[in-house]
């Protein structure tokens, strides 16, 4: 079985999670149920999922000098994530993600931190981890001008680029041109394209001008195949404990398992994506409610993706 090789360029955060009956009122105080930290941030979690269905998966990313980022390196290690490109930055804290659990749905405040330091020569140092990758992946917790600058590597050396445009924002011309799969949600979509968030979603899609993976929460998730038909993978129903990070194990498992078989984004990817979620949104946690390596290979091998 080949070994999916991911570069992933992103943030790195510790989550620090509130548990509550419901969402507060504005200027409301409630009593919270619990409290809970965990390893977290958009691209540490796409690729600790990623490592976890086996992939080889190299971080490129940030952290501070402080208690938090020595726990975030050594867990991404422990995961399996190769870590030599990930910079400590003694002048900055590492990231968090304040994050509020209620109703089965969550609220997040992110503050980047040392997330926000790394700069384009840091991106560009790293070329050779983004040459050597079958695929390049990275989110919108990192400057701008850094993703630009991984896009324009992943280019030059014939890597497909994928982007999860989170948090959402208008994407620059020359970015939305070096994307090779996006993989947002409707309103991301929108704000990418600056159109009218109550656009169509088959027509945001229609507009992108490259394959796109669109995540539709619990109703599933819609994409574009090469010659341009829209379909639909459906959900697999559980009952919801914490959707923190169902975005992040859909996406690294969508292009595992893309991957393993040599081919684009297809219904079989999105299908063990959309199973892999709904394992992820019965749990607790972010990294902790990950699918671990036995049961993403179980998911994979119950439709001969080996």
């Amino acid at each position: 079985m080949t070994t999916p090789k991911i570069t992933v360029i992103g943030s790195i955060n510790m989550d620090l999670v509130t548990r509550s009956p419901r969402f507060p009122q504005v200027g409301e105080t409630l009593l919270g149920s619990g409290f809970q930290r965990f390893m977290g941030g958009k691209g540490a979690n796409q690729a600790v999922a990623a490592a976890r269905l086996g992939a080889e998966v190299q971080m490129i990313g940030a952290i501070g000098e402080d208690d938090f980022g020595r726990e975030l390196l050594a867990n991404l290690q422990h995961e399996g994530v190769n870590t030599e490109a990930v910079k400590v930055l003694p002048a900055l804290p590492s990231g968090i993600a304040n994050i509020t659990v209620a109703e089965g749905d969550n609220h997040i405040i992110v503050v980047s931190g040392a997330n926000f330091g790394i700069t384009p020569a840091d991106i560009e140092a790293e070329e050779a981890r983004i040459a050597a990758a079958d695929i390049v992946l990275c989110q919108l917790e990192i400057p701008m001008d850094c993703v630009l600058a991984a896009a324009r590597l992943a280019k030059k050396h014939a890597r497909p680029f994928v982007l999860n445009p989170a948090p959402a924002q208008a994407l620059p011309a020359e970015l939305r041109s070096l994307v090779s799969v996006l993989t947002p949600n409707a309103y991301e979509l929108a704000l990418s394209l600056g159109l009218p968030t109550d656009t169509p979603v088959e027509t945001l899609i229609r507009q992108s001008g490259c394959q796109v993976v669109m995540t539709l929460g619990s109703d599933g998730a819609l994409y574009n195949d090469d010659t341009g038909i829209l379909h639909r993978q459906s959900t697999f129903k559980v009952n919801p404990v914490d959707t923190t990070g169902a975005g992040d194990t859909f996406l690294a498992v969508m292009l595992a398992s893309a991957i393993l078989r040599g081919v684009e984004p297809d219904a079989l990817a999105l299908a063990h994506a959309s199973r892999a979620a709904a394992i992820t949104v019965s749990r607790r946690g972010t990294l902790s409610a990950f699918p671990d390596g036995h049961e993403l290979t179980a998911l994979l091998a119950v439709n001969g993706a080996r």
